[in-house]
């Protein structure tokens, strides 16, 4: 997936579920849309956002 995180054993790209998340659907309609992943693979893709911003620095522009 050009080097895009997936979830384990799937190619389903983990920014895709997040997006999916961030519109509004919920856990259950992303089970339906994608049968092979589970509960706890759409909490790890929450986790790995979560991981990945932990210790970003935003500089604040607009002084």
């Amino acid at each position: 997936m050009f080097g895009k995180p997936v979830i384990k054993n799937t190619r389903i790209p983990v920014d895709l579920i997040l997006e999916k998340l961030g519109e509004g659907d919920v856990i259950e309609e992303i089970k339906e849309a994608y049968p092979r992943i589970n509960d706890e693979d759409i909490y790890a893709c929450l986790k790995f956002a979560a991981e990945s911003i932990k210790n970003e620095v935003v500089k604040n522009l607009a002084q």
